[in-house]
């Protein structure tokens, strides 16, 4: 067994596969000898284990670990420590070993990064740390970061890299070829290279397969793509990811307001970009903050949650007065009070599936002005369908439970009303706060919950009050 292997024990160079088991998680064994190690001392054991780990390995590692040992290990390690790895940890994870470090051995992991990597694992940080550490960069790398910093949060000025390949427009293959051959530093990883002019202003591209299957005498100018899609520095990051699935892009240009080639993002990135905003999107739809991670404590996450639970409370009280305007009917007949939160909670549900199609469409673009009536009346006929189907299954239940055939159709009519109302109120109020610029995904479940619970009992009392003549 894999877990049974003395990892402490010297001899041939650690396998990094054996950090996890078959189902890819983390194997304890692995994080025990590691913690063995750094409580130990053993800064070329753990050298050894860290220089054969990928980033992403790494970072599982480190939240793996006591936050003591967190910071221990970074220490241990010095040179061979990749600071990309804390890129891939929670944030709260990050800013905690950042903090504890020192400002010099900080900055010497931040000279190790592409551009993009180390803004990443600066802008998390007060001004004060981050101060601090760009102090001990040299003037050019520090004025390079700070210029990043100072774009928006969520643009693509702040994610872009830095690094790319930018040749005259007057050259030829062989000459740009020649230039990457003799060109000590260039970027670890490009897909194109592009043509710019004297004063750095976008001429257009060429990818990197063109341009090897042309011959060494032609001119750039006649393989340059000049409608390449490129993207502002200012241009919203779920924007510039809408673009790259839209359009099968690898990587694209990215220019400042007047027009020069400033940087490049890349697919990695932007895989980067698409899962925070899943993340976001999931726990707004739960009603938790987009900041809220899994090593945070308990105030935090509870303070966090508090003004949504409030909300909802607001909420439930609305719909509890509902009931008691039916105060008296309700105590003619037990059987109302028993059934009415059945209605209620199939609404929601049917609320839920169509509010969850419609802030997904409304995100990628695919819900707007051309298609929403179209749509609206698509989901009404769903729910109409759904309803008419569990108005007979949940009226023929009810009917045989009570043994009040009359009882089977009041609810199957509330039934049909609410599956239509939650439909309806799942698809339009995100359509409403899309219109008004508010977040679909945040407010929006609170208020569909309100309506199919409010829809649910008035419909069902409303109409048994009528059909039975209660007083």
């Amino acid at each position: 067994m894999a877990d049974d292997i003395d990892m402490a024990a010297p001899g041939p160079k650690l396998d990094h596969l054996l950090m996890r088991d078959d189902e890819g998680k983390i194997r304890r064994k692995f994080v025990e000898e590691v913690a063995a190690a750094i409580h130990e001392m053993e800064e070329g054991r753990l050298r050894e284990i860290v220089g054969e780990l990928h980033e992403a390995d790494l970072g599982d590692l480190i939240a793996a670990l006591e936050p003591p040992e967190r910071v221990s290990l970074v220490e241990l390690t010095g040179r061979d420590f990749n600071f990309s790895a804390l890129n891939e940890v929670d944030d709260g994870v990050r800013e905690e070993i950042l903090e504890e470090l020192e400002p010099e051995t900080v900055a010497e992991g931040v000279r190790e990064l592409d551009s993009d990597d180390a803004v990443a694992l600066l802008e998390g940080l007060d001004e004060k740390d981050q101060e601090e550490i760009l102090e001990k960069l040299p003037p050019p790398e520090r004025d390079a970061i700070e210029r990043r910093l100072l774009y928006p949060e969520d643009s693509a000025g702040r994610r872009m890299q830095s690094e790319f390949i930018a040749v005259p427009l007057t050259w030829t293959v062989g000459e740009v070829i020649d230039y990457m051959r003799e060109t000590p530093e260039l970027p670890s990883r490009f897909y194109e290279i592009y043509a710019v002019d004297a004063a750095q202003h976008w001429q257009g591209a060429v990818s990197l397969d063109r341009l090897l299957r042309s011959r060494r005498p032609v001119a750039l100018s006649e393989l340059i793509d000049e409608d390449r899609r490129r993207v502002s520095v200012l241009d919203d990051l779920e924007e510039v990811a809408r673009l790259f699935g839209k359009y099968n892009l690898v990587a694209a240009p990215v220019v400042d307001t007047r027009d020069r080639l400033v940087g490049v993002i890349t697919i990695d990135d932007v895989v980067d970009v698409i899962e925070e905003e899943a993340e976001e999107d999931l726990k707004a739809l739960g009603g938790v903050t987009s900041d809220e991670e899994l090593s945070d404590d308990v105030w935090t996450i509870a303070k966090g949650r508090f003004n949504w639970l409030l909300v909802n409370l607001a909420t439930a009280f609305l719909a509890s007065a509902v009931l008691g305007l039916f105060e008296g009917q309700l105590e003619k007949m037990v059987a109302l009070a028993v059934l009415a939160p059945i209605v209620a909670s199939q609404g929601g549900n049917a609320a839920t599936q169509t509010m969850t199609v419609a802030v997904r469409a409304l995100a990628t673009r695919e819900l707007g002005a051309n298609n929403a009536m179209r749509v609206v009346v698509r989901e009404a006929l769903v729910a109409l369908v759904n309803g008419l189907a569990f108005a007979a299954i949940t009226g023929v239940a009810a009917a045989a439970w009570f043994k009040i055939p009359a009882l089977g159709v009041v609810i199957g009519l509330a039934m049909v009303c609410n599956l239509v109302a939650g439909a309806l109120g799942g698809i339009l109020i995100p359509m409403a706060l899309e219109r008004v610029r508010a977040d679909p995904a945040v407010a929006s479940g609170t208020f569909v919950t309100t309506i199919t619970d409010v829809v649910g009992f008035f419909s069902f009392l409303g109409i048994a009050t009528l059909w039975f003549g209660l007083r």
